[in-house]
């Protein structure tokens, strides 16, 4: 029997890179799965089509994460087309690189509305979604909020703000039988990273990344997927409040 046999999950972000590579394995893993989307509908439909054609079931929805109107649709949606949630991974998340000298007020809640808001407001509205007995919340932070890059000051606090609402909600949803944990990625190649030139390009940069990784690479989505699959899992049911760091050795 497959690990997440029956299982319902909704991936935010879901259209493209981490978040597809999430919703694929889950799927592969037995879950039906709700792959959320802002404004790439293209990207999301053609992830639950290769769900659907390897015999698994998969809706995609669209919304915004920082609104909480859409987020309370988003869930009717999900749980009147396959009932109680047991699995919500908040993937949902944006960046944009820039030194201190070029931050704004619009960029600072841009980011944090989106990567802290938005998983708050997530989980919060999730919580009367989950049947009886409990379910798994993977939050998806990021290498940064531990190697505090130069240039990220408003992402890397947003996700080091993401880390302790993954602490704390460890500890406040642990008596209904939710598990909270975060996977961080460190250097991953997918679609978002290549088209902004982080990696993909053997760039020098890219290079002494790689030379920094003690696994020798750059990191994939299906790195990440793997490890959020195996949170959403009973084989993880001692498991809350970590922040789990998968970046190949990278600190």
């Amino acid at each position: 029997m497959l690990k997440l046999q029956n299982r319902v999950a909704l991936v935010t972000g879901g259209s493209k890179g981490i978040g597809a590579a999430i919703a694929e394995e889950l799927a592969a893993a037995g879950a039906v799965v709700a792959v959320s989307y802002h404004r790439d509908k293209n990207g999301a439909s053609a992830v639950t089509e290769k769900i659907e054609e390897s015999g698994s079931q998969a809706i995609s929805i669209q919304g915004d994460v920082s609104n909480s109107n859409d987020i309370d649709r988003m869930l009717a949606e999900v749980t009147d087309a396959y009932g109680p949630l047991d699995i919500v991974v908040n993937n949902a998340g944006i960046y944009q690189p820039m030194n201190l000298e070029d931050v704004t007020e619009l960029e600072f809640h841009r980011e944090f509305n989106t990567n802290v808001l938005g998983p708050l407001l997530t989980i919060q509205a999730s919580l009367p979604c989950f049947g009886k007995n409990g379910g798994s919340i993977i939050n998806i932070g990021s290498g940064a909020s531990q190697m505090c890059p130069a240039g990220y000051s408003i992402y890397a606090a947003s996700k080091s703000a993401l880390d302790a609402i993954t602490r704390v909600l460890a500890k406040e949803l642990a008596p209904r039988g939710i598990r909270v944990n975060s996977v961080n990625p460190g250097a991953t190649l997918s679609e978002g990273t290549k088209s902004a030139g982080l990696y993909g390009t053997g760039s020098d940069f890219e290079q002494q990344l790689v030379a920094m990784t003690p696994l020798g690479r750059i990191g994939t989505p299906p790195d990440i997927a793997k490890v959020v699959t195996f949170l959403a899992s009973d084989d993880a049911g001692w498991l809350t409040g970590e922040v789990i760091l998968a970046s190949g050795g990278l600190r």
